[in-house]
């Protein structure tokens, strides 16, 4: 019997997800366990195994469409069924820019298997049909690149999203005598999911920002002396903090949870701290779980490994989920202090900035002391002020001198 591949729902905000490219075309061997296709969620890409062992009979949907969850993606005829009559039936329900697969010539290889996803554009001369993937296709137009001077790296000289990114790269510049053009970025993908998910935030959450200057110098010192023991940083020190300091404030740890006409604060058991990692596309959020009962020198061992992970573009799943609070740190980058923007679901998320050092009154004289600007910024709707300054109050006294 068909099996039918579906968009599956990695978390509880997980909504639709974006079908980045198929590795099986029509007529290919599938086997169960082996990667289908590649999903792009709101927070990371996710390839998507085989459910069953047969045949890809059908895909339902073109590379770059936007697929609700639990919606068929693809078909998979098991081993016995004749894969076109499988392919015809679900043809009717596919949607309707999709080309029938009925009739495609059938595939003599898997190297001359055509993915029904793929197009093909005729060169300048309209000889030599290249194949192109609708999403090449649609990032050459937003890039200018022009599809004839590009060849293919795929299968059978298929184009790809990397090809393109490629030529677009490798472009010449404009000569000195031609009018300058403005530039422009799609705005798609992780750059997207950020600016809808933050305005999201915005829009479902009451969110106020409040901040203090504390006097770090206590952490500098510890840091200085328990660095000979092992390799962290003042970020590894904040989660270490934070997520005790959540099981102090357990308010600040919480969800509201919005069902129908019910709404009720949930307090989460644990301080999952995510951490804010920057990267070139955009920024992506990777979790230290169970925080609270992690000594520091493994909380330095651990987001040192989410850091590069996410770098890489190694992250996954569930090192992007479950997370309670998150910490977001620029200090690194020069900035004192700013406002930073709920995670949705979260009700919490601690603005870091630099470590300075500058006059300060210390015991009712001036001295030289290490200064931290921190912003909270807290969902007004699940606690107050009063709760959110404590709890800040308590971050920093245990970012000095710890548990």
């Amino acid at each position: 019997m068909a099996v039918e591949v579906t968009m599956p729902k990695f978390g509880l905000t997980m909504r639709e997800g974006t079908i980045q490219r198929f590795f099986k075309a029509q007529g290919d061997r599938v086997n169960a366990g082996e990667p289908l296709y590649e999903v792009e969620t709101e927070k990371v890409l996710y390839q998507v195994e085989a459910p069953a062992s047969g045949t890809l009979a059908i895909a339902m949907f073109d590379e770059g469409a936007t697929v609700e969850c639990g919606t068929a993606i693809a078909v998979i005829a098991e081993a016995g069924e004749d894969v076109a009559t499988v392919a015809a039936r679900y043809s009717k329900s596919a949607p309707a820019h999709r080309a029938s697969p009925a009739t495609s010539p059938p595939a003599t290889n898997q190297t001359a298997a055509v993915n029904p996803s793929q197009t093909a554009a005729p060169n300048a001369s309209g000889r030599d049909r290249k194949t192109v993937s609708p999403v090449a296709r649609k990032l050459a137009s937003e890039l200018g690149v022009d599809l004839d001077k590009i060849e293919g790296s795929g299968p059978g000289g298929r184009i790809t999203r990397e090809d393109v990114e490629r030529a677009a790269k490798s472009a010449p510049a404009p000569s000195a005598g031609s009018a300058p053009s403005a530039d422009r970025v799609a705005f798609r993908g992780v750059r997207k999911v950020i600016a809808e998910r933050m305005h999201q935030s915005l829009r479902s959450s009451a969110q106020i920002t409040i901040t203090a200057e504390a006097d770090v110098t206590p952490a500098t010192e510890l840091r200085a002396r328990r660095s000979r023991e092992f390799d962290f940083s003042y970020t590894d020190m904040m989660i270490h903090s934070v997520a005790r300091a959540l099981m102090r404030h357990p308010r600040m740890n919480a969800r509201l949870n919005e069902s129908g006409n019910d709404t009720e604060i949930v307090l989460c058991a644990n301080a999952n701290v995510g951490i804010a990692v920057a990267l070139d596309e955009g920024l992506i959020v990777p979790v230290v779980n169970r925080a609270e009962s992690k000594p520091l020198r493994e909380i330095a061992v651990e987001s040192r490994a989410l850091g590069e992970k996410a770098r890489a573009g190694q992250l996954k799943l569930e090192d992007v989920t479950g997370g309670t609070f998150t910490i977001s740190n620029l200090g690194m980058f020069g900035i004192d202090a700013f406002t930073p923007i709920l995670n949705p679901g979260e009700t919490g998320i601690l603005g870091v900035g630099r470590i300075v050092e500058k006059p300060a009154v210390y015991r009712g004289e001036i001295a030289k002391r290490a200064m931290l600007w921190l912003s909270l910024t807290f969902d007004h709707r699940v606690l107050d002020g009063a709760p959110a300054a404590q709890f800040l109050q308590s971050v920093i006294e245990l970012f000095n001198y710890g548990a």
